[in-house]
This record gives C-alpha cells, sequence and structure tokens, in this order.
C-alpha cells in the first residue's frame, strides 16, 4: 500500500471513529478486554512488587509503596497530555467524541494525581520526616491536581455540554505548560525530590527486580485508564445523544432499522 493510500485509509478510520454509534459499539466491545487486562496485570505487578521484589539496602520495605506512587505519578501526567490531545481534536475539528473523551479523562486523571500526592507524602513522611515540603516537584504536581479540578469545575458549570468542553479544553491547553515543569523540576532545580530512575533511552537505576514490577503496573494503570475512560465516554455521550436514534436502538427502545 502506499503512502496516499495510508493516509486516506487513517483518514476514514478518524472519521469513523467520531461517529457517536460506532464509538459507542467499539468501546462496547474493548471494555472487557481492558478490563480483563487490568485485573490481571494489577495483580501481577502487586504481587512482585510486594512480595517478590527484595527489599531496598537503604529505604527497606517502606520503599514499595513506589509501586503504586510512580505508576501514578506517570499517569497523572499521561492522562493529562491524553486529554489535551482529544480537546485538541474537539476544539478543531469539532468532533464531539473527542469532547466526551476529554472531559471523560478529567476526573480520572485527578484521582491519580491525588493518588501520588498521598502516597507522596506517606513516602516523605519516613524518608524526610515530614509529610509536606514545598518541593518543585510536589508543588507542581500539587498545581497539576488543582488544573483538574479548575477544568472539571468549568466543563460543570456551563450548561451547554458542547460549549463547556470547548471552554475547559483550552482551559487544560494553556495548563499544559506545567507537564514539562512537573517532569524537569528534579534537574532544574534543586529538590529534595528523588531524581529519575527509570529511563527509555538513559543508564536505569533500579534493579531488574524491581524494575520489571515497576513497569508491569505501569501498562496496568494505563489499560486501567482506558477502561474508565471508554465506560465514563459511554455513558456521557448516551446522555448527550439521547434523542437520537441510534440511541433508542441502543436501549432497546425502537426496533431496529431493515438490514440492520
Amino acid at each position: 500500500m502506499n503512502e496516499k493510500g495510508l493516509w486516506k485509509r487513517l483518514t476514514l478510520w478518524f472519521h469513523k471513529t467520531g461517529s457517536p454509534e460506532y464509538f459507542y459499539q467499539l468501546s462496547g466491545r474493548l471494555i472487557p478486554w481492558f478490563g480483563g487486562l487490568t485485573v490481571i496485570l494489577m495483580a501481577w505487578g502487586l504481587y512482585q512488587g510486594l512480595y517478590v521484589a527484595p527489599a531496598d539496602y537503604q529505604q527497606g520495605d517502606s520503599y514499595r509503596i513506589i509501586f503504586i506512587h510512580v505508576p501514578s505519578a506517570w499517569m497523572s501526567m499521561f492522562i493529562y497530555v491524553a486529554m489535551c490531545g482529544a480537546g485538541f481534536v474537539g476544539l478543531v475539528w469539532h468532533i464531539k467524541v473527542a469532547e466526551i473523551v476529554a472531559m471523560a479523562s478529567a476526573p480520572i486523571g485527578a484521582a491519580f494525581t491525588f493518588v501520588t500526592l498521598v502516597t507522596g507524602s506517606l513516602w516523605g513522611k519516613p524518608m524526610w520526616g515530614t509529610y509536606w515540603v514545598w518541593d518543585a516537584r510536589l508543588t507542581s504536581e500539587l498545581i497539576l491536581l488543582f488544573l483538574y479540578l479548575g477544568i472539571m469545575g468549568l466543563y460543570h458549570a456551563v450548561e451547554d455540554r458542547r460549549s463547556a468542553a470547548r471552554a475547559a479544553s483550552l482551559l487544560a491547553l494553556v495548563g499544559l505548560v506545567n507537564i514539562p515543569i512537573i517532569h524537569f523540576s528534579v534537574k532544574w532545580w534543586s529538590t529534595l525530590h528523588q531524581g529519575q530512575t527509570v529511563s527509555l533511552t538513559g543508564e536505569q537505576h533500579m534493579h531488574i527486580s524491581m524494575l520489571i514490577p515497576m513497569l508491569i503496573m505501569a501498562v496496568a494503570t494505563k489499560s486501567f485508564y482506558a477502561m474508565n475512560v471508554l465506560q465514563r465516554s459511554r455513558v456521557m455521550l448516551m446522555e448527550q445523544e439521547s434523542r437520537k436514534q441510534w440511541v433508542q436502538r441502543a436501549l432497546g427502545l425502537t426496533s431496529p432499522e431493515p438490514g440492520k
């Protein structure tokens, strides 16, 4: 297949996925798979991290909280970027499904950010002697939580759902500048926060017995996000499209059209 043909197929798939009815059907098929994968990976990752991985030579067993803290921190930023991407698509191409996915992502991202801050505080008490310091990374992560809450608040403050999604997406895009600040804060400023221990390209500072469960949990949290955002998006889509015929058919309130 030549480049032109591939681009045409990708464009058709993009627009097809933007169809509310097609997205509803596709997400319904994907959710059980993501749900099963989440359960398997979560159980495997937690078992490996909490029982199989050895204790740290300095921190002892208290370091094990990182198997929840670090994947949650990664997800807090990953979801924000995904939310901005979906919001951008909604703003530029006015695709309702993209707007809904963006807004459905915000509560999930806020939850991961909250877990990151709580687990980080619990880890900080034995390590730093206090639950909270105004560290560059901790402070920028707290700002991320406020951004999520602000986006959710703005979305629910405007009555028209589509106008609300666009306004909230604009706010999200403005706040995107905080993501590189979180990521590079330990390099840019003097900080108490531990530096990067896992790198896709550079040298690893974590033993393989600890790295494997960390990566398993990272994949598990992404699978959880995929399952959750699809579930939330389906509900929001049904609410906004409640008067459409395809919703009535999906709910079994009308008979299928001939040939369908």
